[in-house]
């Protein structure tokens, strides 16, 4: 199965997902220039048990907006008039070159949380994200999606 094909399967599943699937797929997938993620982009979560898949539901999460690398809204919800909106409740983002589990790829850092989203790129149209929050057991996988 491509690497392409086993995202498709895992973004679709409503099952609990392994850690070590997801960890497998994001370390087979080729890093992110920060170039790439400019744009707005929509998303998803994967069923992990992470804490924070029922935090961005309860938010309307529903993706990223990266207007350069210094402007990055990290949490966009939907309003009652299903507007995209800036959710200001974890403030503004940065993107960066950082590296995570060996390999440098672009990064979303929080400018006031302890924060990192590292990026891995399924197509020319989604990316596989892992957030990496200080203190958390278990890191929380989502997906990306240009809007």
């Amino acid at each position: 199965m491509s690497l392409q094909a086993r995202f498709e399967t895992l973004a679709a599943r409503k099952e609990k997902t392994p850690l070590s699937e997801l960890d497998a797929l994001f370390d087979a997938l080729p890093p992110v220039e920060e170039a790439f993620m400019i744009g707005e982009w929509d998303g998803g979560v994967f069923n992990t048990g992470h804490p924070g898949e029922g935090q961005l539901e309860a938010m309307r999460w529903i993706g990223k907006t990266f207007r350069s690398r210094n402007d990055v809204d990290p949490i966009v919800s939907r309003d009652a008039g299903g507007s995209r909106v800036a959710n200001p409740i974890m403030g503004t983002a940065s993107l960066r070159r950082v590296e995570y589990r060996g390999v440098v790829t672009a990064t979303m850092c929080y400018d006031k949380h302890p924060v990192f989203d590292h990026f891995r790129q399924v197509d020319e149209h989604s990316v596989l994200g892992v957030m990496d929050r200080k203190g958390d057991t278990m890191p929380l996988y989502f997906y990306l999606r240009r809007a």
